[in-house]
């Protein structure tokens, strides 16, 4: 199959929308700046492991009317994770605001907060890989 997994995906936002986004995705989400081709508007390319997964091109005049849902058709991102007890604090010791999704009868748990254009943002763990299939229990 030539489809093998998830590249990366591009949020737009406005120059005055980069910073938080930048904020959000760095220090919240830990993704680390890297290079990117030079372009007409301001963006940053944000990497894991030498992959550059998001992309955030700020092309917008202005905020895109916030309508339900407010982010058009894509109703969230995931990321495949790993550290949940150690997320949690970390989202927890920045006051970020977050859900978690247990997924009854799979090695899997879920949380999910929002970026701040919105977006909401899974982060998945797979239990198996966290070394204990209790580690769901919050």
């Amino acid at each position: 199959m030539p489809v093998t997994a998830l590249h990366h995906f591009t949020i737009r936002c406005t120059p005055g929308e980069l910073p938080p986004l930048l904020d959000f995705y760095t220090r919240i989400m830990r993704l680390t700046p890297g290079p990117r081709p030079v372009m007409a508007q301001p963006g940053a390319w944000l990497y894991v492991e030498g992959q550059p997964i998001v992309h955030l091109y700020a092309y917008l005049p202005e905020p895109e009317a916030m309508t339900a849902p407010a982010t058009g058709h894509v109703d969230h991102i995931a990321f495949g994770s790993r550290g949940l007890n150690e997320m949690r604090q970390h989202l927890t010791g920045l006051a970020v605001p977050f859900t978690e999704a247990p997924i009854p009868g799979w090695d899997m748990h879920q949380l999910f907060l929002h970026d701040p254009r919105g977006l909401k943002i899974e982060l998945t763990f797979w239990l198996r890989q966290e070394g204990t299939e209790d580690e769901g229990a919050a």
